[in-house]
């Protein structure tokens, strides 16, 4: 590569959007010196940095690694297209934000991959950095290519590309990765890819061979090295770390632009479409004083109005209620914004909401999910309709004059009176904001198509058809037409490749790399999406998205992700698709335990007894 590259990008951003985003130099940005460095990352996340910037997992690694003895970690994001054409006609190499070092100069890549929409920006980031896309492909010569993130629960379509996955919580796993690469950083890249596999939590898929039937489901999958373990278990962080605090301050408008601290990870709620809500179980919560002075130093250090405390399900935090009255008495002299995202449907989350709002009433958020009570029952979310109603009344009574409302089509056991029922809630609600502030009372409606996530009791469950799932956008159409009702949709056929990548196997990377090699981009931008890419990819393959997408599951199939551990048994998920089909619902883990095996399986790990209960008090 040419070294004069450096001039040509200067002209180049004064042609491009947003060039804001490629010039580096935030506020907390961290630059270490390069040449007494001796290990050196590169964190990127695959899509554009309006979005990178607002992922807390970058945050959290980049923070960790920094403080690390001869470690230094900078950053890169996937280019928008019309930077990514001007870098590949002016010979300029996908580079770091902090030193402008090409990508190819670093010893580790490691990529956030949480959905799977981000394969092909992959692929993209990989090309533009000027690396060979196949891990067979890289020797010692190259960078390590590692990735994490909640879409490598299913590592498979992938599998081609990465060199090793991080599977599980990243805050100690990554130091053993970066002190096993030390130790072999002058070794074969055969024998640096065994120094990962050792380390628990770390998949090396060129260590496993996947065998299929002849109707094309897994056989089974096998370890081909005896230091390939199966399963793969995932890794937990027991204890959470304190959170990152000297946080990055984007140079331009990003998605979040504010600070997070993340007061919980994990969920006890069970809902059985979440694939969240199984892949970070147990629940851990931060202490109440540790929250507090986070909330503190990040805005010492950066200046933020609004603070996001972050978590699964907000109100189940324990000292929730304790921490809103803090935080409200703490800054009650100063303009800070405190948001509580993911609040459940109940008068509780109200009285929350409105302890941190100080009189600010922009909007409020419910997830309903389905639109009928026993619809809601199956998924395990049971709330019944008039109890959102009355909700919803508090929530307009007290001064909000909009509240937005997400609903999924195509869950499993769905209805058209199910689908109807979602029009007439939305309705219910808009009326009640009406009676308190006539038409400027605003409904919005989300509306997203039910994928089925692997690892999830709906795993079983198929994607609803194409010409399904246009059915119900039609019929919800025609029944939420008016003023104060505004409702938005997804693309079917953007969620069927979602679908096809998140129960995909092995055999998909070569329908990744077609498709990307046929323009395909930014798959989750609605203006980027290239249906006739993947159309060509899945041609010219011979693979089926059906085969993916549209086809229920039996119990005993081999799952192209069975060797991946989360510590919830493949047993309890069964259980939980059963009693789905019979609309039973689950309590709470705090009320009763599942028996789901997430300690059992993992040699007895401590939590508290109020997250986890003994055996005895499992409810059958």
């Amino acid at each position: 590569m040419s070294s004069d590259w450096r001039d040509r990008l200067e002209r180049v951003l004064l042609r491009v959007e947003r060039p804001g985003r490629y010039i580096g130099g935030e506020v907390n940005a961290v630059r270490k010196d390069w040449d007494s460095t001796s290990t050196r990352i590169a964190l990127i996340f695959p899509d554009l940095y309006d979005l990178g910037m607002s992922n807390l997992g970058i945050q959290v690694l980049y923070d960790i690694l920094n403080r690390m003895d001869g470690v230094l970690a900078e950053r890169a994001y996937t280019p928008w297209p019309d930077m990514a054409a001007a870098m590949r006609r002016e010979g300029i190499p996908l580079y770091s934000l902090e030193s402008f070092r090409p990508l190819a100069e670093f010893d580790i890549l490691g990529f956030s991959l949480p959905y799977e929409v981000l394969y092909t920006n992959l692929l993209e980031t990989l090309s533009l950095a000027g690396l060979p896309l196949l891990s067979r492909e890289r020797d010692e010569r190259y960078p390590l290519v590692i990735a994490g993130g909640h879409a490598t629960f299913n590592p498979e379509p992938v599998a081609d590309f990465v060199d090793a996955f991080v599977i599980g919580d990243g805050e100690e796993v990554i130091e053993d990765v970066v002190r096993a690469w030390e130790r072999a950083r002058h070794k074969s890249r055969k024998e640096q890819l065994v120094a990962l596999a050792r380390i628990p939590g770390v998949y090396v898929p060129r260590f496993y061979d996947v065998e299929y039937h002849n109707d094309g489901t897994v056989a089974r999958i096998r370890p081909l090295h005896p230091d390939a373990p199966l399963p793969i278990r995932r890794r937990i962080v027991l204890v959470l770390p304190p959170p990152p605090t000297r946080q990055l301050v984007p140079n331009v408008t990003v998605a979040h632009d504010r600070g997070v601290v993340e007061i919980q990870r994990g969920c006890i709620r069970g809902c059985r479409f979440c694939h969240a809500g199984v892949v970070t179980r147990p629940l851990r919560e931060r202490p109440l004083e540790e929250v507090l002075q986070a909330v503190d130093d990040i805005l010492t250090h950066t200046g933020y109005e609004e603070v996001a405390l972050l978590s699964l399900s907000s109100a189940d935090y324990s000292r929730i209620g304790e921490l809103v009255q803090a935080l409200a008495e703490r800054y009650a002299d100063r303009h800070l914004s405190i948001s509580l995202p993911s609040l459940r449907i109940e008068s509780f989350s109200v009285d929350l909401a409105d302890a941190i709002s100080r009189g600010r009433r922009t909007g409020f958020t419910f997830a309903p999910e389905a639109g009928t009570e026993r619809l809601r029952r199956i998924i395990n979310k049971p709330v019944p309709a008039d109890q959102m109603v009355e909700i919803a009344r508090q929530v307009f009574r007290r001064g909000w004059r909009t509240i937005k409302l997400y609903f999924m089509i195509g869950l499993p056991g769905e209805t058209p009176e199910d689908v109807w029922a979602i029009a007439d809630l939305a309705r219910a609600v808009l009326n009640e904001g009406k009676k308190v502030h006539g038409r400027k009372a605003q409904v919005n409606v989300s509306v997203s198509t039910f994928v089925p996530k692997p690892h999830t009791p709906f795993q079983w469950a198929p994607l609803l058809s194409l010409e399904e799932i246009r059915l119900r956008q039609q019929m919800l159409r025609g029944r939420m037409r008016g003023g104060g009702l505004n409702a938005s949709w997804n693309d079917p056929r953007m969620t069927r490749i979602e679908a096809v990548l998140s129960r995909g196997d092995r055999r998909l990377g070569e329908v990744i790399r077609r498709a990307w090699g046929a323009g395909a981009r930014f798959d989750g931008w609605d203006e980027l999406f290239d249906e006739g890419a993947w159309a060509a990819a899945f041609a010219q393959t011979g693979l089926s998205p059906d085969f993916y997408a549209h086809r229920e599951r039996g119990r005993d199939e081999v799952f192209p992700w069975d060797h991946i551990a989360t510590g919830v048994r493949k047993e309890h998920l069964w259980r939980e698709w059963e009693w789905s089909r019979e609309a039973r619902t689950r309590p709470d883990c705090r009320s009763a335990c599942s028996g789901c095996g997430i300690i059992a399986d993992f040699g007895g790990l401590w939590v508290p007894t109020w997250v986890c209960p003994p055996p005895s008090a499992v409810s059958s």
